[in-house]
C-alpha cells in the first residue's frame, strides 16, 4: 500500500471511530451535569453551555453533531440560538420546552428545531428521541417502493425538482435547497410512497420512531410539512408537490 493510501486508509478509520458530538444547553447546572453524565455514558462527545450567547461560541468551535437547547434562558433565548445556528448549518436540535406551552414547541419547530422534549422529561425520552435523530439524519438513502416519472441510480425527477435520495441532497432548478436532516427524511418517506397519503402518527413513527401509543402534538408534522412546502413548492397556497390528504394527512403527488 502506498503511503497516500496509508494515509487516506488511517483518515477513513479515524472518522469512522469518531464519537458523535453532543452540545447541551441549558441555564440549569443539574440538567446539564445529569445530561452530561448520560451521553458520556452512550458513547458520545459532549459539551455545555449555560446561556444562549455561550451556546453559539460553544456551537461554533466544538461543532456538534447534535444540539439539546433550552428556550428560556439569559442573554439569548433558545428561539434566538435556532435561528443563528440555522443561518449557517442544519445541525440536528431538539429543543426543551415547558409543559403544556404548545406556542413555545410550535415557535420552536417553526424556527427550524427538528423536534422537542417537555420538561420535566425523562432523560431515557431525551435519550431515545436523539438517538432517533442521530439515525435518520446520518441514514443514506432510502427504502421503499418508488414509483417516479424519471429515477436513475435513486435519483427522482419531478418538474423542476430534483430529489437524490443516496446523497441526501434536493435541487429546484439546479439550485441547491437546504433541507434539516428531518425535512429530508420526512420528504425521502413520501417521494418513495408516492401518491400513498399518510396520517400524522403515521408519519410520527417512520420518521421521528414516536411508538404507535405516544400521546405527542402531532403538529410537529404541520410544521415540518409547511416547512417544505416553503422550500419546494412554487405556490405555497396551492401545493402541487407535498398534498393534503383531506381526512388523513399528507402525501406526495402521484408520479407515473
Amino acid at each position: 500500500m502506498s503511503a497516500t493510501s496509508e494515509k487516506e486508509s488511517a483518515s477513513s478509520q479515524k472518522a469512522a471511530n469518531r464519537s458523535e458530538k453532543i452540545l447541551i444547553v441549558d441555564d440549569e447546572a443539574s440538567i446539564r451535569r445529569i445530561l452530561e453524565t448520560r451521553f458520556k455514558m452512550l458513547g458520545f462527545d459532549t459539551a455545555t453551555a449555560a446561556d444562549g450567547e455561550e451556546a453559539l461560541d460553544v456551537f461554533n468551535k466544538f461543532l456538534p453533531d447534535i444540539v439539546v437547547l433550552d428556550i428560556m434562558m439569559p442573554k439569548m433565548d433558545g428561539y434566538g440560538v435556532t435561528k443563528e445556528i440555522r443561518k449557517q448549518a442544519d445541525t440536528p436540535i431538539i429543543i426543551l420546552t415547558a409543559l403544556g406551552d404548545v406556542a413555545e414547541r410550535i415557535t420552536g419547530l417553526e424556527l427550524g428545531a427538528d423536534d422537542y422534549v417537555v420538561k420535566p422529561f425523562s432523560p431515557k425520552e431525551l435519550e431515545a428521541r436523539v438517538k432517533c435523530i442521530m439515525r435518520r439524519t446520518t441514514a443514506k438513502g432510502g427504502g421503499g417502493s418508488t414509483a417516479t416519472s424519471k429515477e436513475t441510480n435513486n435519483v427522482v425527477v419531478v418538474g423542476n425538482l430534483k430529489v437524490d435520495l443516496n446523497k441526501r441532497q434536493v435541487f429546484k432548478k439546479n439550485e441547491r435547497v437546504r433541507l434539516t436532516g428531518m425535512e429530508f427524511s420526512l420528504l425521502e418517506l413520501l417521494v418513495n410512497n408516492s401518491g400513498k397519503p399518510f396520517s400524522r402518527g403515521e408519519i410520527l413513527q417512520h420518521v421521528w420512531s414516536y411508538p404507535p401509543d405516544h400521546r405527542i402534538d402531532t403538529r410537529v408534522v404541520d410544521v415540518h410539512i409547511s416547512r417544505l412546502r416553503s422550500k419546494l413548492e412554487t405556490d405555497i397556497s396551492n401545493p402541487e408537490l407535498i398534498l393534503t390528504a383531506r381526512g388523513i394527512g399528507y402525501m406526495f403527488q402521484k408520479i407515473d
